[in-house]
């Protein structure tokens, strides 16, 4: 009688350990394998970036994003050019699903030059349209994470903000980008280490 109820203790206690291990693992996935990051280290699950730069409306601003290899770090550099009316560059995904659902908004880990620059998001596929912005101010040579709320981006197109545009939706989210604008003429360069929901 007295091994059934110690078999039996034991099994309580197994079961409590498990329950009290699958609910921490449980939080885990939920706060950071579900939700979306972007740390540039696995390269067959990224995100394929692309440059889009004023030469889209005849600038001549130049700039490149790359990946180093060794230490999973992106650069977005160049150079803005006021040329041929134009005055931007940047760079943003092409269409895909981060896994945004449960997130209240979006961090980054970057290291810039000193200027600003906007973070940028849109809720569809297509190459133009409204882009959901938030600025950020960089310190030069200085790593920094910053977070945006998802009531922190500005519906804006082409430069002007859009009223009446809808609540920025994190389960509608296609495209993620950076712009660098705002009459910055010259150089710049953008480290970026990770992006991820929080």
């Amino acid at each position: 009688m007295l091994t059934k109820r110690m078999g039996f203790a034991a099994i309580l206690v197994a079961a409590l350990i498990f329950t009290v291990y699958s609910a921490k693992n449980s939080w885990a996935n939920e706060e950071g394998k579900d939700t979306m990051q972007i740390d540039f280290r696995n390269h067959s699950d990224e995100p394929i970036w692309q440059i889009i730069n004023d030469g889209v409306m005849g600038g001549l601003s130049q700039s490149t994003f790359r990946v180093d290899k060794d230490t999973g770090i992106a650069n977005f550099s160049g150079y803005v050019s006021f040329e041929n009316n134009g005055g931007f560059a940047s760079v943003r995904t092409r269409p895909f699903a981060p896994t945004l659902d449960t997130a209240k908004g979006i961090s980054l880990r970057i290291k810039g030059d000193g200027k600003r620059y906007s973070f940028r998001i849109r809720i569809d596929n297509n190459f133009d349209g409204i882009s959901y912005q938030a600025k950020f101010d960089t310190k030069k040579d200085q790593w920094q994470e910053i977070e945006f709320s998802f009531s922190d981006f500005l519906p804006t197109f082409r430069g002007y903000t859009v009223r009446n545009a809808p609540a920025l939706n994190p389960e509608q989210i296609r495209q993620l980008g950076f712009l660098i604008s705002d009459k910055q003429e010259g150089k710049f360069e953008l480290e970026i280490d990770w992006i991820k929901g929080f």
